[in-house]
């Protein structure tokens, strides 16, 4: 659903394309377009513009619409749906009751993890939880670019360092699974979920940075097939 437009620049998010800003407003930092629809994006720059540091609360309201959108919660569903075709934490067991276990549980990891990388560490660490989309160059450069970001991000003066926020936020999250993988708390079971959500996020990234190229392609050919014949 669209937002209007002056509650989204006061909230330091991008106007949809096309709308200009109100005279004395915010400048537009994060986009909210979203990947496919479906995906949310609202902590994505761009490399090229002039850097400007977030605020706090506005590091935290990134987290906060990651955290409620409902793709979150489709994918718990999705996940849990995976984890329970091959007997993923089989202390769950099956049926509806072992479903609705793995499906509170991925949701609790997507959701603690995006509070801890994207609102709490960046505030505590002075890191910017945004993705800034290259946009130009070669398809490789820009998907090295865009996967590696998880391993590098910009600080509160736009200087590039270790993304200690999305590493360390992703290893306190499986530290806080512990407390519901009971049967899961090895050093290998950690692993295996810092890695997987290390590995989810840089898709996510690979995903924002070819969005913009993928939807003007579609709508290229969309133009293209409703277009009357010369």
């Amino acid at each position: 659903m669209t937002r209007p437009v002056l509650a989204q620049a006061a909230a330091g998010v991008a106007a949809p394309s096309g709308t200009a800003p109100a005279s004395g407003s915010v400048q537009p930092v994060i986009t909210n377009d979203r990947v496919f629809g479906v995906l949310p994006n609202y902590r994505t720059g761009n490399l090229k513009d002039p850097y400007r540091p977030l605020s706090a609360k506005k590091k935290y309201y990134i987290g906060y619409k990651d955290s409620t959108d409902y793709p979150l919660f489709v994918l718990g569903g999705v996940l849990a749906g995976f984890g329970q075709l091959v007997n993923q934490h089989p202390d769950f067991h099956q049926g509806l009751k072992g479903y609705a276990h793995r499906y509170v549980t991925s949701t609790a990891d997507q959701l603690i993890g995006n509070m801890l990388t994207e609102s709490i560490m960046p505030s505590l660490l002075r890191q910017d939880p945004r993705y800034f989309r290259m946009g130009e160059g070669s398809g490789k450069s820009r998907f090295v670019y865009a996967a590696t970001r998880i391993f590098v991000a910009k600080n509160d003066k736009g200087k590039w360092g270790f993304n200690y926020s999305e590493v360390l936020g992703n290893t306190a999250s499986a530290a806080i699974g512990n407390l519901y993988y009971p049967h899961e708390r090895s050093l290998i079971d950690n692993f295996q979920r810092v890695y997987s959500q290390l590995a989810t996020d840089a898709l996510s990234q690979v995903f924002k940075e070819f969005w913009p190229d993928i939807h003007q392609a579609m709508h290229r050919k969309k133009t293209a097939a409703i277009a009357p014949p010369h």
